[in-house]
């Protein structure tokens, strides 16, 4: 059979544009390495599945994608959070808005999400060949030939749409082929890191830490003695580093400054200022009946930190507080306003929830994700230097560039 537009990969945005060609009429055919579809979308919010958020495209909130946030304008004008849950619900899927505008499945299940898709592609008739491994994209001039499988099978159609993902979590299959065959055709990549993810440091003794969260805590990211950024949000302690929602959604912009020294400096009270926090515990130790430091920080922080506060202070920890000295009290205040740590790199792909970097977005027209080198070649998705803070963002920029990929690659058939 011969198909109109052959697509590579099966995850969110390649499923999405083959539901936008299917139901434009194209003969479609998809092409997925894994034995199913969506294997990685089943991982996405703790298998519930984020889905989107209903700031994705607000335009006041697009600069938190990055410096190539501008791209989206267009993509998401054409089919943004509304659009995009208009189709969801159309295909019977509920939805439900929690904290932050997380838009999440009404039953929790990330597989219900891909049940629908997956029917949805059946009833447009959509082939699907699972198992097929990519071995290279064949291009001359400026117009995709053919694609060469891995057991020397031969894929031809008139348009060409590549969907593969990132590096982010290989086991579900995004292993970044994609990039070797992009840049085998010419087009530029941008260097793929680890982006939303744990955040791994130099001090050896965040090991007794591990397991500790912290909630509302303040999070500055400093470099050559400058803050570069700050959140407050909640932290998790790992056996190597620091976790949880407010470090990784810092962790795109820690990974973009490594390659100098980054710290990252916790305050334990961000909501109280320093002198008045310093106030607190002078007043403390003053009307103390013979309290003991380690006692006293018991009451402070939470317990898992004290030794650790306890050697970085240098204060005895049975040493009584109504004694201790002016210097050692100022330190104490420090250390709980800038509780700091020495980055020394990012967890790495097998963690990351998205990548950042990939095809260099200045050679994709953002009007209809269609190569600016190759006339029937359109890209989608992760593939892309796209990504967004966790929350839902990553989905949509996946939903929005697949339907505007799908769309596009129908119309240049016509």
């Amino acid at each position: 059979m011969t198909y109109d537009i052959v697509i590579i990969g099966g995850g969110p945005a390649g499923m999405m544009a083959a539901a936008r060609a299917s139901e434009r009429g194209a003969r479609v055919l998809v092409l997925e390495k894994n034995e199913s579809l969506g294997k990685k979308l089943l991982a996405t919010g703790h298998g519930r599945c984020n889905l989107s958020n209903v700031f994705a495209d607000d335009k006041n909130v697009m600069p938190a994608y990055g410096v190539n946030y501008k791209f989206l304008f267009s993509v998401f004008d054409q089919f943004g959070v509304e659009k995009t849950l208009d189709f969801f619900h159309g295909l019977g899927l509920k939805t439900k808005v929690e904290d932050n505008g997380r838009i999440f499945p009404e039953s929790d299940r990330a597989l219900d999400v891909r049940l629908v898709l997956a029917e949805y592609l059946k009833k447009n008739n959509v082939t699907i060949l699972f198992g097929s491994k990519v071995k290279s994209v064949i291009g001359k001039k400026n117009k995709i030939e053919k694609i060469v499988l891995e057991d020397g099978k031969e894929i031809v159609a008139k348009n060409y749409i590549i969907a593969t993902g990132g590096k982010s979590y290989p086991g579900t299959g995004s292993t970044g082929d994609a990039y070797e065959w992009l840049a085998g055709l010419g087009h530029k990549i941008i260097a793929p890191r680890p982006a939303l993810t744990s955040v791994i440091v130099k001090e050896k003794f965040v090991k007794d830490l591990e397991g500790t969260s912290l909630k509302d805590v303040g999070i500055s990211i400093f470099q050559n003695k400058k803050k570069i950024i700050s959140r407050i949000g909640d932290l998790l302690f790992t056996a190597d580093g620091l976790s949880g929602p407010v470090i990784i959604d810092l962790s795109r912009q820690i990974g973009a400054l490594l390659s100098e020294s980054v710290f990252v400096k916790i305050d334990l009270f961000p909501a109280v200022m320093t002198d008045v926090l310093e106030k607190k515990i002078q007043n403390d130790f003053h009307n103390s009946n013979n309290k003991m430091f380690k006692n006293y920080l018991a009451g402070l922080v939470s317990p898992k930190l004290v030794p650790s506060i306890i050697k970085l202070s240098g204060i005895f920890e049975n040493k009584l507080i109504n004694s201790i000295s002016k210097e050692e009290r100022k330190r104490l205040v420090l250390l709980l306003k800038e509780f700091c740590f020495t980055v020394s790199g990012l967890g790495g792909f097998e963690k990351a929830m998205v990548t950042a970097g990939g095809v260099d977005i200045k050679e994709v027209d953002p009007k209809t994700m269609r190569s600016r080198l190759y006339n029937n070649l359109f890209l989608a998705g992760e593939v892309l230097d796209l990504d967004g803070p966790s929350g839902g963002y990553n989905l949509q920029i996946c939903w929005s560039t697949g339907y505007v990929a799908g769309e596009n690659a129908v119309k240049s058939v016509s």
